[in-house]
């Protein structure tokens, strides 16, 4: 007898990967209720089921729990609210005293959001990677699509993995833009996109790698058909992700998209 898999459930920010882990936990046959984040999730995107707001613990748990939840994913990108957007209940405030009195100022999203896993955690629910659900999300070694580097662009890379690990190792950040050796940009809270706008540059690279404390269950490094579209709107030259740690939203669409760019798109190791 096949033992059914966990029913789960899907904190759904913004972005594809809410609705395509949405579509493989119904594939396998699991459970499957969604939370879709106020402000954030697109419910074109994911089938949501309930809608909370930042700081709504109680409410979540519950949600969760009345619908035979065990496992929880974070799925989708959440910007830093402003406090007066963060609407707790009463387990939420104790929560959120809890994170913060873990937390130093100037903290970066990977240690706000391992303490988040914690709480969940704390209630008895087991947290997972997206790439648990959708195991043929992780960028593999080599190119996506049939433009490559050249030696130049891989002299490149090398320099922006480095500074990318380094800004990681600080919790700033996962992406670099780089040229001719020099580092002409590193994201911020604003995101990967504004990063490309802010530092367009025609031959620019744009490279990606997981912070080298990544908490793996939550905010992977991610491209999709959309950062080559933006990426080709900078003028750049190709994107280099670190393969095995950054996630792929929809592979096919990403090479398709490079090729008619003109612009590669590989997996790299660290």
């Amino acid at each position: 007898m096949v033992t059914p898999a966990p029913n789960l459930g899907i904190i759904a920010g913004a972005g594809a990967l809410p609705g395509l882990l949405a579509a493989a936990a119904r594939a396998q046959g699991r459970g499957l209720h969604v939370l879709g984040l106020t402000g954030f999730a697109d419910p074109a995107a994911v089938p949501v089921d309930d809608w909370i707001h930042m700081g709504e613990a109680s409410r979540a748990f519950a949600l969760f729990r009345a619908a035979g939840v065990t496992d929880i994913v974070l799925a989708g990108g959440v910007r830093r609210p402003a406090l007066s957007d963060i609407k707790p209940d009463i387990k939420g405030v104790a929560i959120l005293a809890r994170i913060a009195a873990r937390l130093v100022p100037g903290i970066g999203d990977d240690s706000l959001l391992s303490a988040v896993i914690a709480e969940f955690e704390r209630e008895g629910f087991r947290v997972v990677g997206a790439d648990e659900i959708l195991t043929d999300l992780l960028a593999p070694p080599g190119r996506l699509g049939a433009v490559a580097p050249d030696d130049a662009a891989l002299a490149d890379i090398a320099v922006g993995l480095d500074a990318a690990r380094k800004l990681g190792a600080a919790d700033r950040g996962q992406a670099v833009i780089v040229l001719a050796g020099a580092i002409l940009g590193a994201e911020d809270a604003q995101g990967t996109d504004a990063l490309m706008a802010r530092c367009a540059k025609p031959g620019a690279i744009l490279v990606k790698a997981k912070k080298p404390q990544q908490e793996r269950r939550a905010d992977l490094p991610t491209i999709g058909p959309n950062t080559v579209t933006n990426a080709a709107r900078a003028g750049l030259k190709g994107i280099a992700v670190e393969a095995g740690h950054t996630l792929v939203l929809g592979r096919e669409d990403v090479a398709r998209a490079a090729d008619a760019a003109g612009l590669f798109v590989i997996g790299v190791s660290a």
